[in-house]
């Protein structure tokens, strides 16, 4: 991933080299933005809106919650550690570093998972809006290849495109908001736009329902505390790392939130023909084919293009592994002579995400890939709880809320999220976590050396 605002500054008296702080407030909110993307919740709407029968809205919310406590402990984190590494950095340094391996583990589960889920997503779009004569097996195949294909080739997304692209989503976003406030006036007048029925439907709600349905529609916010990533590069970091993670998850609940309320007044049934795409009929019905197609446009190149950076920065940590011996450096480790990449690495997550995209559906993908999210979001928190609170930091006393309330009511709802997820989620990340504690195992020969660190500044 690429970290704008990265300038080395080395004078004549100095003895290493350091980063300059050039990066304001707003240039992190607005990365953690782009990361994020305005359009998080849409491609989960239709799904997540039969999960919680009718009531997304307050899911969304509710995860939100989760997420801004977490995001304050990931902040203060970062402030005492402005490293490349987020979670694996805070709980190998914050808790242990066997515990810190285990949530670089998980973190590394999310990035194998970001070319499966887009893959599934994609497909599913292509199959059921665009080409139904091509089966959804056919085209999971040709996507699969041809983002593996365009990464072995060496090319990547720009940030010039990321705007661009970024620029474009907004626009369609601004234009659904725009039009679907103008049907619900037209069609029900002023009283059309108010209803508490998005929050709460007495005919529907049901709570086992809606925890189920947190624990996915959290998945809008994945993406967030890319934001600690640049705390070397910003001014003041010790306040603008933190007050931009918050606006960031701020921003996504409340801007989601408002394309989710609007959807469901436009659209009050919470069936679909096809949930995975369903947003994408409501854009119909108050824009017409243009709108329908902007917005199936925006979502499957903002979906390839997670796709391709997320082979990238797979293949990338795989190569890290390798060439630190924590994976076989004969495979992992390899780099091809021609392009300089990880050229085995991208064929196997390309393989892997063909793979999954047979046999997961998106639900059961976004839930694996919340799994291994949910695990880091814990780690994160208990590792704040015990360096602020347990351990203390010299020269600080320590403050009952902020240092123990928070990061532990975070734990927990966080953890209240995570035992919310799918039996398959549950199967699949707790085989991902054997396998990793074997993986530890065997490279720290028992637990007696210290595990080796996983690189993930070039993910």
């Amino acid at each position: 991933m690429s970290e704008p605002g990265r300038q080395v500054e080395a004078g004549p008296s100095a003895a290493v080299p350091h980063l300059r702080r050039v990066l304001s407030l707003w240039d992190l909110i607005f990365y953690g933005i782009v990361l994020t993307q305005p359009i998080a919740a849409i491609p989960l709407y239709g799904v997540a809106e039969e999960l919680s029968h009718g009531q997304l809205l307050l899911t969304l919310e509710v995860s939100m919650l989760a997420m801004l406590v977490t995001a304050i402990s990931y902040g203060r984190m970062a402030a005492l550690y402005p490293a490349a590494g987020s979670a694996y950095t805070y709980v190998s340094r914050g808790l242990n570093p066997y515990l810190g391996f285990m949530a670089g583990w998980a973190m590394f589960l999310g990035y194998l998972l970001q070319p499966l889920i887009n893959t599934v997503w994609i497909a599913t779009a292509l199959h059921y809006r665009y080409v139904p004569q091509i089966p959804y097996f056919a085209l999971a195949i040709l996507i699969a290849m041809i983002f593996t294909f365009l990464n072995l080739r060496g090319v990547h997304t720009t940030a010039v495109a990321n705007r661009i692209l970024l620029a474009f989503m907004c626009l369609v976003i601004v234009a659904f908001i725009v039009l679907a406030i103008r049907f619900l006036y037209v069609t029900g007048g002023p009283s059309a736009l108010f209803s508490s029925k998005p929050i709460y439907d007495p005919k529907t709600f049901n709570f086992h329902s809606l925890w189920i349905a947190t624990s996915f529609s959290a998945l809008t916010y994945i993406g967030f505390d890319g934001v600690t990533t640049l705390a070397e590069d910003v001014e003041n970091p010790r306040r603008n790392v933190l007050l931009a993670i918050v606006m960031v998850v701020l921003f996504t609940g409340l801007f989601s939130g408002l394309q989710v309320y609007l959807g469901q007044l436009v659209w009050p049934s919470y069936h679909f023909a096809n949930p995975e795409t369903a947003f994408m009929d409501i854009c119909r019905r108050v824009g017409g084919v243009v709108l329908f197609e902007a917005m199936g446009a925006v979502l499957i190149v903002a979906a390839f293009g997670s796709a391709l950076g997320g082979t990238l920065g797979a293949a990338r940590i795989l190569f890290g592994m390798g060439r630190d011996n924590i994976l076989p450096g004969r495979c992992f480790a390899h780099l091809s002579a021609k392009k300089l990449n990880p050229t085995y690495n991208i064929v196997i997550i390309g393989g892997l995400a063909l793979v999954g995209a047979l046999f997961l559906n998106f639900k059961d993908a976004g839930e694996v890939l919340n799994f291994g999210a949910f695990v880091t979001f814990m780690g994160v928190n208990l590792a704040a709880f015990w360096q602020f609170f347990v351990l203390g930091v010299p020269g600080r006393q320590r403050r009952i809320v902020q240092d123990a309330v928070l990061p532990l009511f975070g734990l927990a709802f966080c953890g209240w999220i995570w035992w919310g997820l799918d039996r398959t989620a549950m199967i699949v990340g707790g085989l991902w976590f054997v396998v990793g504690l074997i993986v530890v195992a065997v490279t720290t020969r028992g637990f007696r050396k210290a595990p080796a660190a996983i690189d993930f500044s070039d993910s």
